[in-house]
This record gives structure tokens, C-alpha cells and sequence, in this order.
């Protein structure tokens, strides 16, 4: 493989997907799909279906079952290090082994809250194999987010913060009042104190699975654990993004 493109494909709609991602798609050889186990083969699908809507020619779709983690780790950092490294390992055998123009879709933008950017990286670092590579930006779930829910994510002024489940169970920093959280597989929405704060939540963002609830989060936080667990029984798999405001 001499080039590498690293693609952001959006939240799941293949419509969402640029112009420029789809001239990129179709230039690539061979398409490298990370999969999570057959409880997950929905996200794999859904890749495939981005594919078989926008890529004319003929190409080639190599799966790679991504490494296990520990998802509640007392050392978060080092266990993530040893993941990327695994997954580096992964990478470098199937780029060595697949010739001409290789691609990866992404979820969303690889700029957010994506680790193939320092997997890539990390896979030259080695030495072992040299490659170009060139990034095209996607939808993400929180533009999705906002569009779905006709809202903008700040109000007048105000700036928006950015962040992860894990770190929302801190509380909101002072100062912010628009918080958009992704990764959050344990309802810390539940956690942010005050009667005064408002909820946005979407899951399955641009998919036919998508679900949305917005109201007081005191009101609809019960609603959202009960249909989330619901929905991750039902399909196996979750992935929600949601904003709230004091």
C-alpha cells in the first residue's frame, strides 16, 4: 500500500457523506473495516451500505476485528496505550499485505473522539512500512445532533465544551452551561445537578435506528436510561450523543 486516506463518512446516513469523500472512496483499492464482534455487524453494514451507494468501481473490503479492552479500567491511559498498540500491530500486517490505494472510513470526523489518526501514526512510527496519507473531514453525531433537533448548540456568546460520560461525572466546569457529551455508556446526565438544566439526546444518529428525547432533564432523564437499555438490549449495540444546558 503506497497511500492511505482516513475517511469521515458521518454519523451513519449516506447521504451525509461529502463530495470529496465520495471522489475519495472512489480511488481506493481496498477499504479496511474495523469490527467489533457479530453483535456489532450493524456498524460494519452500515460502512458496507456507504460503499455500495457511492463507490462505482470495483474494490476490495478487509475486516479487522478489533483487539478487546478493558472498558472499565483503574489505569484509563494505560490501558488505552496497550490498545492502540495492539491495534497498531493489527494495522501494519494488513496495510504491508494489500497493495495500491488503502481507506478507512470513520465514524463522524477522525478529528473527534476517533483514535485512527494516532493509530495510523503509530503504525508508521515503527518503520516497518512507509505510506502517504491524507484525511477527509465528516458530519459529526453532534452536528447530527443539533440538525435533528433544529437547535443551535450555543446561545448568543456563550461557548460550548465538549466532552466525554467519563469526565461529565466531574460536573459541569464553571463557566459552561452548553456541554455536548458523547461517549457516555453509564447515563452521567443523571449527575448534573440543578432543576434549571435542559436535555437533547439522539442515538443511532442518522441511521433507521435513530431516537431522539428533548425536555427538562429532571423530566425525561428516567425516559432516556430506560429507552437506551432498551435500545442497547435490542440491537446490542449503542451509540447516543446529547447536549445539556443550564
Amino acid at each position: 500500500m503506497h497511500e492511505l486516506i482516513v475517511i469521515g463518512v458521518g454519523a451513519g446516513d449516506p447521504d451525509q457523506v461529502t463530495i470529496q469523500a465520495i471522489k475519495a472512496m472512489n480511488r481506493a483499492d481496498t477499504f479496511f473495516v474495523i469490527g467489533k464482534g457479530s453483535e456489532k455487524q450493524d456498524l460494519v453494514d452500515l460502512r458496507t451500505g456507504i460503499l455500495h451507494e457511492h463507490v462505482t468501481g470495483e474494490y476490495r473490503i478487509i475486516e479487522i476485528t478489533d483487539p478487546p479492552r478493558d472498558r472499565t479500567p483503574s489505569d484509563y491511559e494505560g490501558v488505552v496505550d496497550d490498545w492502540h498498540d495492539r491495534r497498531a500491530s493489527i494495522f501494519e500486517e494488513k496495510f504491508a499485505a494489500e497493495p495500491g490505494v488503502g481507506a478507512i472510513l470513520v465514524w463522524g470526523d477522525p478529528s473527534l473522539y476517533d483514535s485512527t489518526l494516532r493509530i495510523v501514526e503509530r503504525v508508521l512510527a515503527r518503520g516497518n512500512v512507509t505510506f502517504d496519507y491524507s484525511v477527509i473531514p465528516g458530519i459529526t453525531s453532534v452536528q447530527s445532533l443539533a440538525a435533528q433537533h433544529r437547535i443551535v448548540l450555543n446561545r448568543i456568546g456563550e461557548p460550548i465544551h465538549i466532552t466525554t460520560g467519563r469526565n461529565l461525572a466531574d460536573g459541569l466546569p464553571d463557566g459552561v452551561d452548553n456541554a455536548v457529551v458523547m461517549l457516555d455508556a453509564n447515563c452521567t446526565f443523571t449527575e448534573v445537578a440543578g432543576e434549571d438544566v435542559e436535555i437533547w439526546w439522539g442515538a443511532y444518529l442518522g441511521t433507521p435506528h435513530e431516537v431522539l428525547i428533548a425536555g427538562k432533564l429532571r423530566d425525561v432523564e428516567d425516559e432516556i436510561v430506560r429507552v437506551r437499555a432498551e435500545l442497547r438490549q435490542r440491537h446490542g449495540w449503542i451509540m447516543d450523543t446529547y447536549l445539556v444546558r443550564r
